[in-house]
Parts: C-alpha cells; structure tokens; sequence
C-alpha cells in the first residue's frame, strides 16, 4: 500500500493518446504484406478493411481523398502489400494501418488471380475461335486506344504512314495505374457504340495499345471490366500489350494478337507498295490469261471457217437463181392467164341458156301437175265412201242406238253398267239411262224391287 502514491495516474485519454504517440513515433511508414478481408466502402467514400496472415489480423483504413491513389482497387481475398501509416483509434482502443497505397504481394498473387479469371471467361466463351471476327482488308479509319505521350502512338502512326496513308482516331486513356482499366473499358465501348454515318465516323478496326513493363503495370489489360468490353466489341480489334514475350487476357479476347504495337499497325493495314506489286503481279496473270483465251479461240473459229462453204460461191449462186426465177415469173403469168382464158372459154361453150333451162322446167312442172290433178277428186270419193260406211256400221252396233229400240241401261253409283237383279243391293243407288235422257233410283228393301 505504500507504493501507490508513487505510481504514476493517468487518465483513459491520457493512456490512449500516449499509445497513440508511441505506435506513431516507433513505426512511422511502414509495408504490410497480408491478405484483404472484412472489405467495405461506406457511403462517405472511405474504405474499411482488414488485412490478415496466418496468425494476426489489423484494421486497415483508404481515405476518400486517396482511393484513387492507391494503385489498385482492393478486394476481398487479394494478397497485398499495403504501404501507410500505423495509428490508434482511441475510442475504440484499436490500433489501424492507413493505406495510402496497393500493391500486389509477388507475381504469384498476381499470376494466380489472372489465372482464376482466365479460367471464368474460357467458361463462358469469351475466347471461343469462331468468335474471332476477320479484319478488314483495308480500313478506312483506324481507330487507336492508348496513351497519348507514349511511343507506342507515334510508332503506329509512323508504320500506317509508311505502309499506307490512312486517318487516326485516338481515343487517349491511361494505361497503368487504378484508373486505366475504366478508361480502356469506356474507349472500347465509346467506339463501339459509334454509328455508321454519325457525327464521329466509326472506324473499321481498332488498335489497344501500351509499351512493355512489369505484370503490375500491365494489370489494366488483365481487368475484367476491359475484357468483357473487348468481347463485346461490334468492331474487330487488335491488342498490342507490352513486349513480344508478354501476354495479358485482351490478347485471349481480340481478333488478333500483335506482339508489339508496330505489329498491330502492320496488322491493321497492308503494304501500299506490296499492294501495287501484287496488283501488278495479278494484272499481268489476267493479260496474260486472257491473251491465251482470245489466242485458243481464234484457233477454233479459223478451224471451224476452214470447214464451212464457200460462202461467196454459194451466194452467187443463189443470187442467179434468183434472177432466173424472176425472168421466168414474168413470162409464166401471162402465160397462166391465157391458159386460164383459154379454160373458161371452153366451160362457156359447154353452158345451156338460162332461157332453155327455164322452158324446160316449166314443162317439167306442168307434167307434174297434170299427173297430180287426174286421180285425186276419184280418190276423195272413194275415200268419202269407206268412210261413210264405217260410220253406219258403227252405228249399228252403238248401245245408243239400242236405247231408241227401247231398251235402257243401268249403272251403278261408280257408273259400271249393272247387268243382274242379283248383283243390286238394297237400298242401293242406280241410274237408268234411256235414249232421251237418264233418271236416278233407288233399289227398294225386297230383292228385284226398284223404287223411282
């Protein structure tokens, strides 16, 4: 107990801003290698996170103001080294790293991540050869995506000009650093998005582009974000990344891979000059194609003309026939007319006078009358006669002419003649019929009795 007066009492603010010295004074900057977790981005900009190994784990901090100084944009899983400042967060009695920069921890974190990626996109066909578009053979525009300080510019604009004179489109980006992968993903879009006969003409082929340098510095062509762009791309493209021996995944996704960007302009557009040679080369194959065709064809028509009359000889000939059928023609018409004359009058000395044929048919038709008019008021009489008798005997043999005898016919109601007593029922209704007229009975109850 009679220590205590001699130990030295400090508040909780005191204890923490003293911590907060020392950790500040003995670490100053400092490089922390471990894996990122816990990541989140509050609304306000700032980033929060933890980096860990096998048996630690410290909070991590980005600044609004520094997230995008950092290098690379972190990620839950990445291995980095972080570079900043150790810290304490007295109210919570934590110590903390404030980063003000990224880096990949080896080219194994960075080769393993590119790997993972390459492996999704292959999944999904992002480097399919039947998705390869074929370039055109040559462009009217070239469209370039790259750096606008760099070399690589000013070599591509050098070999098109040596090559073949064509227009540029530039659409400058950075090509390292956090920013470079948006920009390069918004150029390729950008150009994709152009229309044929716009405002901004659209080019035929683009040129991606950047000078050789570490994996780090080439990271920007391994982003997602740029690859799904370059699939997506409605103009075929060429990628042209680092040196001959470097590879990043744009060179999966182009329609060709250049191993430098005087390979891509190469690429891009032909030779003027080997142009003009193999024009040249072709013109003369066809001159000389067509000499052989016209030659061979000559042949077969004075061949052929060999085999054929004597036109000429055939012609004179048919021409003389032809005047010896006109000399003919005229005298054959005179001639066929007087033979025609010739004929008719024949014919008309054979002719009997209408007046003759007339006379002779007039006593034709007397004869005829005659011989008509004789017998026919004898047949009308014997005819009047036949038929007369007929009549009488008809008569004679008519029931009507039996009814002026005095007898009479009686009829039952359906009018069939009645000729019994016993056929007559009683009571049932007759019609007797006499030569001057008919009268209607009635059969009385007794058996052959009738009642008028």
């Amino acid at each position: 107990m009679s220590d205590l007066p001699n130990t030295p009492e400090f508040s909780v603010s005191e204890i923490a801003g003293a911590v907060k010295q020392t950790l500040e004074g003995a670490f100053g900057r400092v490089r922390v290698r471990g894996e990122i977790t816990e990541l989140k981005v509050y609304g306000s900009g700032h980033t929060y996170f933890a980096l860990k190994d096998e048996g630690a784990k410290i909070k991590g901090i980005i600044w609004k103001f520094a997230a995008n100084k950092v290098g690379l944009k972190p990620e839950n899983g990445l291995k980095v080294i972080a570079t900043g400042k150790i810290t304490s967060y007295p109210e919570r009695s934590e110590y903390q790293l404030i980063v003000d920069r990224l880096e990949y921890a080896g080219a194994g974190a960075l080769l393993a991540r590119i790997e993972a990626l390459k492996v999704k996109l292959a999944a999904e066909g992002l480097f399919a050869p039947e998705k390869k578009r074929v370039l055109p053979m040559l462009p009217r525009l070239i469209g370039v995506i790259t750096s606008a300080q760099g070399a690589v510019l000013q070599d591509i604009k050098t070999t098109i000009a040596r090559r073949f004179p064509t227009p540029i489109l530039l659409w400058p980006v950075a090509v390292q650093g956090e920013a470079a992968a948006a920009q390069i993903a918004a150029a390729i879009n950008g150009f994709s998005g152009l229309v044929a006969g716009g405002d901004i003409a659209r080019p035929d082929v683009l040129i991606v582009a950047r000078g050789g340098g570490s994996l780090e510095d080439l990271m920007a062509f391994n982003d997602e974000a740029v690859l799904r762009a370059a699939a997506a791309c409605t103009i075929p493209l060429i990628s042209a990344v680092g040196h001959e021996t470097d590879t990043t995944l744009i060179d999966y996704v182009s329609d060709r891979r250049a191993p430098t960007p005087t390979a891509a302009a190469e690429m891009a557009i032909p030779a003027r000059l080997e142009l003009q040679a193999d024009l040249a080369q072709k013109t003369a194959r066809l001159t000389g194609a067509l000499s052989r065709i016209a030659g061979a064809a000559r042949l077969r028509l004075d061949r052929a003309g060999a085999k054929l009359p004597d036109l000429p000889g055939i012609l004179g000939a048919a021409r003389q026939r032809l005047d010896d059928r006109a000399e003919r023609l005229v005298l054959a018409l005179p001639n066929f007319a007087t033979a025609k004359r010739a004929g008719l009058e024949r014919l008309a000395n054979r002719l009997v006078h209408p007046r003759e044929i007339l006379a002779r048919s007039r006593s034709q038709v007397a004869l005829l009358e005659h011989r008509l008019n004789a017998p026919l008021p004898s047949r009308l009489r014997e005819g009047r006669m036949r038929v007369e008798s007929l009549a009488a005997r008809l008569a004679a043999v008519s029931y009507e002419a039996v009814l002026a005898r005095g007898f009479a016919l009686v009829t039952n109601a359906k009018g069939a003649p009645v000729v019994s007593a016993a056929a007559v029922a009683p009571g049932a209704g007759l019609t007797i019929r006499f030569a001057d007229g008919a009268v209607a009975v009635r059969a009385a109850a007794q058996q052959g009795t009738l009642i008028f």
